[in-house]
């Protein structure tokens, strides 16, 4: 019994190794597809990208008015138009500085602390602390009158660093040529703005070189907040023929105070953009703040897709201007809008 019992050991010890060595080969063999090739699934694995992250804009917004608000939907629409949705492929960090611009400085550290992947900076006192705080994320503005003149770029073509976006200057000759039409005696025309807004004061000046020409001599009322602006137009009473306000962001905002004052007096209003001619004033010849809010959108994508830097981006203006008229506000106003304007007007309010 033991002589037989020792072969059957010597076979097992020699069998044993031979069965797990086949056992390896077969488990090899499982995984490796029978054309040798590496399994589709591993390989899609080794080259797929990461999943995209989910991206954060900051909007840092001086101050609500109609005009500045259209320009911030205009660039969140577009951007949604284009596969960047608001809380799904972005995350939108609105904050508004609510006209101080220490609060504006306060959001652009902010902003800079989170290592945002872009700032959209909408008006030129955000614009200027969103600049001077961060010199790496991109930032683009909307609603500024002259970046050259507010620090924010280098030149026009050119802007150079991490700064570009799209400038609201407005038409300021056209714009006056519309009280001369409406009130071919006016004389003399008042500018409420405020002291401490670079494009505020950009404004009054082109106003101030066209106005000999125009026949007409200018007025100005310098404000520190928008408190002061009703008293800034009861200032003039009895001097002008009329108020003209630009796309001041404080006078704006107040911009009720100057329509009670200019319908109690029978003083027309002409104004820099169409969102004041739809609270109430009765002409401008200007841009479209929702459009301009998707032109910068657009140029947000380039900067998002990797397409372009901002520093070699032009800052791009509006080319497209129109007429808008209030037909109600003019009554307010002891005004009657020539024919002639309303024909070639590209929105008329009644």
């Amino acid at each position: 019994m033991f002589k037989q019992k020792r072969p059957m050991k010597m076979i097992q010890s020699i069998l044993f190794p031979l069965l797990l060595l086949s056992v390896t080969a077969c488990g090899q063999q499982s995984a490796t597809p029978a054309n040798n090739q590496s399994p589709a699934p591993a390989a899609n694995n080794a080259t797929a990208p990461a999943a995209e992250k989910q991206l954060t804009i900051g909007i840092s917004q001086f101050v609500e008015h109609p005009a500045l608000d259209a320009a911030r939907e205009g660039f969140i629409a577009q951007l949604a138009k284009n596969g960047y949705e608001k809380d799904k492929q972005v995350k939108i960090d609105l904050k508004s500085a609510q006209g101080s611009m220490d609060t504006a400085i306060s959001i652009a550290q902010k902003f800079e602390a989170d290592k945002v992947d872009l700032v959209l900076a909408i008006a030129t006192p955000t614009a200027q602390a969103a600049a001077q705080t961060s010199k790496e994320i991109p930032i683009l503005f909307t609603a500024v009158t002259d970046p050259v003149e507010a620090g924010l770029v280098k030149a026009m073509e050119k802007p150079e660093g991490n700064v570009t976006g799209t400038s609201d200057m407005n038409p300021v000759e056209e714009q006056l040529k519309l009280i001369k039409e409406m009130k071919p005696d006016a004389k003399s025309v008042g500018i409420i703005y405020s002291s401490g807004e670079v494009n505020s004061k950009v404004q009054v000046d082109a106003a101030k070189a066209v106005a000999d020409k125009l026949g007409l001599t200018i007025q100005e009322a310098a404000i520190t907040s928008a408190t002061e602006v009703k008293q800034a137009a009861e200032s003039m009473v009895g001097k002008v023929d009329a108020y003209y306000v630009p796309t001041d962001n404080m006078v704006v905002s107040a911009i009720a105070a100057v329509l009670g004052v200019a319908e109690s007096q029978k003083i027309p209003v002409i104004a820099g953009e169409e969102n004041s001619v739809k609270s109430g004033a009765i002409a401008t010849y200007g841009i479209d703040y929702t459009k301009l809010g998707a032109q910068t959108a657009d140029m947000a994508l380039k900067i998002l897709k990797g397409e372009a830097k901002p520093g070699d981006m032009p800052v791009e203006m509006q080319a497209e201007m129109k007429l808008v008229l209030n037909k109600k506000a003019a009554e307010k106003m002891g005004v009657t809008i020539p024919q002639s304007m309303l024909d070639r007007a590209g929105e008329v309010v009644e």
